[in-house]
């Protein structure tokens, strides 16, 4: 019996479709084992819409499981799996790699690359850490994190809404490059039905476009998230909380913050919510820069906001990052060749590139 429920999860999640085109899949036992059985000391979060765990495949790679509560399985949409393909075969730099997905339960479980130096929430917020000492370290992060949306904005083959950027979402690797997560999860689910995922989430609350609460979340919705983001690492403030961790009082507190930021921009009084004490006279221009780029994604408007492209062309004339022209030129040459195959398998000419 659960052999069969187990093909027919894999058939309605369109396993035969992603297994033609080589994409990676994982069995649920595969994954089992990886995790010991999902055993709670594996576990790495819960973040009320998924579980999340750490486990090790093919001998000792590690990964990241991600298993959605079987509350949402109704949200799912049909027909992904043009997006996902290209998630797993052409992944930015500076995005999370998904390696592969199992299609045996009902909702499919997503695996990603393990990212071993924590989130940027916990850089900000964690008294310990280092890498966010100076002024250029937030704005390379900010830099390199923008390049990653604007890639799922407007590069990516299908135009993909993250839905939920926050800090959490966004790793540091070895080298202290950031990688941001949890995109995959927004080409499973429908575009209508995001927005009740976000808030549902409730660390993700103070993030969430005010826009959102009307229809569904849109790439402008990204960039006010983003945006509060830029707020974070400019006054790496921590919004206060209660004893529980968790509360709407650090959300409404939170809301304040980003409030009081931008009236200290539009009032030039920006020094009383950020301290430029190691600051040089040129870091203080970028500071301000960095800012009021923030306030212009904060807008209440998402018709008045910058795009993504916008924010990361600005960010990188305060930040200028290198990219690898040759390796852009080749993941653009694939593109064009997988286009160019598929119009001639439609021609009966495939065999001819």
């Amino acid at each position: 019996m659960r052999l069969r429920l187990r093909k027919i999860n894999f058939r309605r999640n369109g396993g035969e479709l992603l297994q033609q085109r080589k994409v990676q899949i994982f069995t649920e036992e595969e994954l089992a084992k990886a995790t010991n059985d999902y055993n709670d000391s594996n576990k790495l979060n819960d973040d009320h819409s998924s579980y999340v765990y750490k486990g090790t495949i093919a001998g000792d790679t590690v990964v990241v499981v991600k298993k959605p509560q079987d509350e949402h399985k109704s949200i799912i949409r049909q027909h992904f799996e043009d997006e996902l393909e290209f998630l797993m075969r052409r992944s930015h730099k500076n995005m999370v790699k998904l390696k592969g997905i199992c299609l045996e339960t009902k909702i499919p479980l997503l695996v990603y690359e393990h990212i071993p130096n924590g989130t940027l929430f916990q850089h900000i917020y964690e008294n310990k850490s280092t890498i966010l000492e100076s002024w250029e370290d937030c704005f390379r992060i900010a830099t390199q994190a923008a390049h990653a949306i604007d890639y799922m904005h407007s590069y990516a083959k299908f135009q993909i809404v993250h839905g939920n950027i926050k800090s959490a979402n966004m790793f540091l690797d070895k080298e202290n490059s950031v990688k941001i997560s949890d995109f995959g999860t927004s080409v499973l689910i429908s575009p209508e039905h995001r927005d009740i995922i976000a808030t549902q989430k409730k660390d993700s609350l103070g993030y969430i476009d005010p826009e959102s609460t009307t229809g569904e979340l849109t790439t402008q919705s990204d960039v006010y998230s983003f945006g509060v983001v830029l707020v974070e690492l400019l006054t790496r403030k921590k919004p206060d909380v209660t004893k529980s961790g968790e509360s709407i009082i650090t959300i409404h507190r939170l809301i304040n913050t980003i409030h009081h930021f931008i009236s200290s921009v539009k009032g030039d009084t920006l020094s009383n919510v950020i301290s430029f004490e190691s600051a040089s006279q040129d870091e203080m221009k970028k500071i301000r820069t960095v800012a009021e780029i923030a306030v212009r994604c904060l807008d209440q408007s998402g018709a008045n906001r910058p795009t993504m492209s916008v924010v990361a062309l600005e960010l990188a004339d305060v930040y200028p990052i290198s990219t690898d022209k040759e390796e852009d030129e080749e993941t653009k040459r694939e593109v064009d060749v997988d286009d160019l195959s598929s119009c001639l398998s439609c021609l009966g000419m495939d065999s001819c590139i």
